[in-house]
């Protein structure tokens, strides 16, 4: 095989795409960010003055942003909560038990991955629209969670892979029970990726807006319908300001993601994201 050597050219040329690349994907975010403290009320970019008050905008009096920011809080963390349940429960089994027909098993709770949100969305909604459940917060957390769930499961099998499983048949040799082993072995190895988990499950929800759309009611709307609502009849300018926390929401997030990993260290975690199919490995032994 030819190796090719990287000349200086190359690298140089590599580098400028790169950047121009980065900088077209950015563009969007920084448009949005800039144009919030811009004082025209058409939102023009770049802003001819500047001014903090759309940010003032959204908490003032009589304003629905609150309402919605707070909503979608709540509904997030309820999201986080169930995701974080099914997805230790659903990680456990694919990884390390016998369980019969696991590649049906982990299609199947990767689904809701491929399949279009508005499908889903519309499926929630004639679930629960019998019910009278449309507009409860338990409801479109319930719904979130079917798309937040199958990312924590990835996760966190790629966590529990990543854990030497002799580590947890030594301490059940030594006759520790399973709720022992999982508090003292376990748990504290599976942290970082349970944490990264909840990340990941709170963003996912935060920002979703089909299944919100279709399962919230005039009294409970969420902040990115909220956002739809205002923008389908006019242009309002607090848009940018609330699009800019959103976008800080995220960062922040992310940011909290890698410092888990930094954290967590090389040789604790491999790394958050599988980069195999749960499928293909060997299924480990159960803790006795």
């Amino acid at each position: 095989m030819i190796e090719l050597r990287a000349t200086l050219a190359g690298r140089i040329t590599l580098a400028v795409l790169s950047t121009l690349i980065l900088l077209f994907l950015a563009l969007p975010i920084i448009v949005i960010v800039v144009t919030s403290f811009g004082k025209d009320a058409f939102g023009s970019f770049p802003p001819e003055a500047w001014t903090l008050g759309w940010y003032e905008q959204l908490f003032a009096d009589g304003s629905k942003w609150p309402a919605a920011l707070s909503l979608s809080v709540l509904v997030a963390s309820l999201t986080t909560v169930f995701s974080l349940v099914l997805g230790i429960t659903a990680a456990t089994a694919l990884v390390r038990s016998d369980l019969p027909l696991r590649s049906a098993v982990y299609g199947l709770v990767l689904a809701p991955l491929v399949i279009p949100q508005v499908v889903i969305a519309l499926g929630l909604f004639l679930l629960f629209e019998p019910a009278a459940m449309l507009g409860s917060p338990i409801a479109i957390a319930f719904g979130h969670t079917v798309l937040a769930s199958p990312i924590a499961v990835m996760i966190l099998m790629a966590t529990l892979k990543g854990i030497d499983e002799r580590l947890e048949d030594a301490a059940a040799s030594m006759g520790a029970s399973r709720l022992t082993v999982w508090r003292r072995i376990t748990f504290p190895l599976a942290a970082p990726g349970m944490i990264a988990a909840a990340i990941f499950s709170f963003i996912t929800s935060f920002d979703e807006f089909f299944i919100s759309q279709f399962l919230s009611s005039v009294d409970t709307v969420t902040l990115p319908v909220q956002v739809f609502n205002v923008l389908q009849y006019n242009v309002d300018p607090s848009v940018t300001a609330i699009s800019a926390i959103l976008i800080a929401v995220a960062v922040v997030a992310l940011a909290l993601v890698a410092a888990v990993r930094r954290l967590g260290g090389p040789g604790k975690q491999a790394g958050l994201l599988p980069t195999e199919s749960a499928v293909s490995l060997p299924a480990g032994s159960e803790t006795r």
